[in-house]
């Protein structure tokens, strides 16, 4: 493999082209494991950005993306549909809240974000009212593009250097309280406070349920969800769940507002859809979300990207849906679960942790210190596991098909690199 290549001209997710940090060659995946090049094997930590659910090399999605690509790897989605789309979205309204009756399918996470702020900003349009703003929490990540952007925290992640470029919104804090520990009335005073004063100006609120993802990795009570459900009822406005993360079984639910038992009036969903095999999203929403939105000047929903409904992602998606509905996921989490529990819980007692948390199959330890990554990354890969740290967080997202030997690696590999201290930045 070309790594000289590699290192000189392509440029990886948020790396510098000046101080390139090292990329490692994989040459193929099996199970819960990356082989690289020279054949050694890590444990995969991070289902590849939380979205190899089901593990590498699934026999049974192999064989629908083979299936699939034998007949119609792709065709416009404009005035042609096709069976795998039929599929796809019969399976996803079958397991979504209830109240959603229509799918929007796009190509990535950030896109979905995107499609369901244009369905918010349309709703009102149609109804004849301006409505420019979203409310939204601090902490929060919901994509790269730049109306995703413009919802994720403007001062407490990787967009910040944009601020002046994207749209203003509205931003309360962030809820204090953990999952486990007792609801404290307070966390939702800003935000009730922020709805109050806006409410006549937004298209919508948006966030993420129960865990917020890459903008700190904090998992909320679900009492949170519950008031935020109450406050957009009480002042008729619509709610977005951005549900990329979290969705398909990652936090112990099939979705991350079953926790709360709420229903959003638009739903974002994306990584792990089609197991990680490649990218696609679906943004669904209500009956009158959608009829509203088309019932309005423009007469349909203005969007519709070129690989819309690819039959190929479809096909591979609608088969990982069978998976999930197998239903050993639940199973397969609550192990995870109970191993975090009784094993994660340990590393409060490290000098360089803060905090750790977890919820179903997610892991985090928050570290005083930020993390080298340049050494961190090496001294993982030595010891045979692949875990992708970023600022003062360290934390596993494994594929649900890990077993007790497989995260026990990776606890002991971060317990190796808590206790060297040249992999943070003191």
């Amino acid at each position: 493999m070309d790594l000289a290549f590699d290192r000189q001209h392509i440029w990886h997710p948020y790396t510098s082209t000046l101080t390139p940090l090292t990329c490692y060659p994989v040459s193929h995946s099996q199970g819960v494991y990356l082989y690289l090049e020279d054949e050694t094997a890590l444990v995969d930590g991070m289902s590849s950005w939380w979205s190899a659910i089901h593990g590498y090399n699934h026999p049974e999605l192999n064989q629908a993306a083979h299936d699939q690509i034998n007949k119609m790897s792709h065709v416009m989605f404009g005035g042609i549909t096709h069976q795998p789309a039929i599929d796809v979205c019969k399976k996803l309204l079958a397991i979504a809240p209830n109240n959603l009756q229509h799918v929007f399918l796009a190509d990535s996470g950030s896109v979905a974000v995107e499609v369901s702020l244009k369905m918010a900003l349309q709703y009102w349009h149609a109804k004849g009212e301006s409505r420019s703003k979203f409310l939204t929490l601090r902490h929060g990540y919901h994509g790269d593009t730049f109306a995703a952007m413009s919802v994720t925290d403007p001062d407490n992640s990787m967009h910040n250097l944009y601020k002046g470029f994207l749209p203003q919104h509205i931003f309360a804090q962030s809820p204090q309280g953990g999952f486990w520990q007792p609801w404290d009335e307070s966390d939702i005073d800003d935000f009730r406070e922020k709805i109050a004063q806006h409410h006549s100006q937004l298209a919508a609120v948006i966030l993420e349920p129960i865990v917020q993802g890459a903008g700190g990795m904090r998992i909320y009570h679900p009492e949170f969800l519950r008031r935020v459900r109450q406050l957009c009822d009480e002042y008729n406005l619509l709610l977005i769940l951005d549900e990329i993360a979290t969705g398909f079984g990652r936090t112990g639910k099939l979705f991350a507002c079953e926790h709360a038992e709420v229903q959003p009036d638009i739903l974002c969903l994306g990584k792990a859809l089609t197991g990680g095999y490649m990218t696609l999203s679906a943004t669904l929403t209500t009956k009158k979300v959608a009829d509203t939105v088309c019932g309005g000047e423009a007469g349909c929903f203005m969007h519709g990207p070129t690989f819309m409904g690819n039959p190929l992602a479809c096909a591979v998606a609608s088969a990982s849906l069978d998976i999930i509905a197998s239903g050993k996921w639940k199973q397969q989490v609550q192990q995870i679960e109970s191993f975090f529990a009784k094993e994660l819980v340990k590393f409060e007692a490290f000098e360089q942790v803060k905090q750790v948390r977890y919820l179903g199959a997610i892991g985090v330890i928050e570290t005083h210190h930020s993390v080298n990554m340049e050494i961190i990354q090496a001294l993982f890969v030595e010891l045979g596991v692949w875990i992708r740290p970023f600022g003062r967080l360290i934390y596993i997202m494994p594929p649900y098909i890990s077993q007790p030997e497989h995260l026990n690696k990776l606890l002991t590999a971060i317990k190796s690199a808590l206790n060297t201290p040249e992999c943070f930045n003191q």
